[in-house]
């Protein structure tokens, strides 16, 4: 159910410390959950990717080429203001999509299948370097693992029209993408959770046992 990969040593750390910790996974692996509940099963400030409010994301899944990049841009403004954020307001946090992911599995699956020009991925990417060393690091990545056949049903299950015109074929190629940059992934330890076992909504006691291996991974002991 849960797997931890590259280990650092932490020092003990009370629950007023500003620990950082960032969730990642394919569309519909389940993110905006775990990061609601355990945001308040640790006493985290918990913080979403903007999707109902996203001026372009529906105009995105009607027309990837023409709005590929805005979309991009929009996503990348959203989530460098969020860390800016997690990193003054003296809170311990969690966040829902790391900005990590953005430039790797999304712009890069645009401008590979041609719907992102050469000149448009450059610039992007030349401004996703650019933000990343001034953000913090997270102390800890949460990756939501699993088959495309959990993250395909669990698309349907949540209803969201404009993701339901998608082709499978989308959705498969960004599950491609995820697994193979998760394994280069550095900046932090990385606690696996396997979606194909853990169902939060229907287990909540499956909250419990990632909770309290969260605490055993950051040292996190209460004041």
């Amino acid at each position: 159910m849960l797997k931890l990969v590259n280990t650092f040593k932490y020092n003990e750390k009370s629950e007023n410390e500003n620990i950082f910790i960032t969730v990642a996974g394919n569309v519909g692996a389940g993110k905006s959950t775990i990061t609601k509940l355990l945001g308040q099963k640790l006493n985290f400030k918990a913080h979403f990717e903007k999707v109902d409010t996203n001026p372009y994301l529906n105009d995105f899944y009607t027309d990837q080429e023409k709005w590929g990049f805005h979309l991009q841009l929009y996503f990348l403004a959203q989530r460098f203001k969020q860390q800016k954020e997690i990193a003054q307001n003296g809170f311990n946090n969690i966040q829902d999509r790391s900005i990590y992911e953005d430039v790797e599995i999304f712009a890069k699956s645009l401008y590979d299948n041609k719907k992102m020009s050469e000149r448009d991925f450059d610039t992007y990417r030349e401004l996703f370097y650019d933000m990343i060393p001034h953000l913090k690091k997270p102390d800890l990545m949460i990756y939501l693992s699993g088959s495309i056949e959990t993250i395909l049903n669990r698309i349907n299950l949540r209803g969201r029209d404009m993701e339901k015109r998608v082709p499978r074929e989308y959705w498969e190629n960004l599950h491609n993408r995820y697994e193979n940059w998760i394994k280069t992934y550095k900046d932090s330890p990385i606690l696996y959770v396997n979606i194909d076992k853990v169902d939060l909504i229907e287990n909540p006691h499956q909250l419990d046992i990632i909770a309290q291996e969260i605490k055993n991974i950051l040292n996190i002991k209460n004041p």
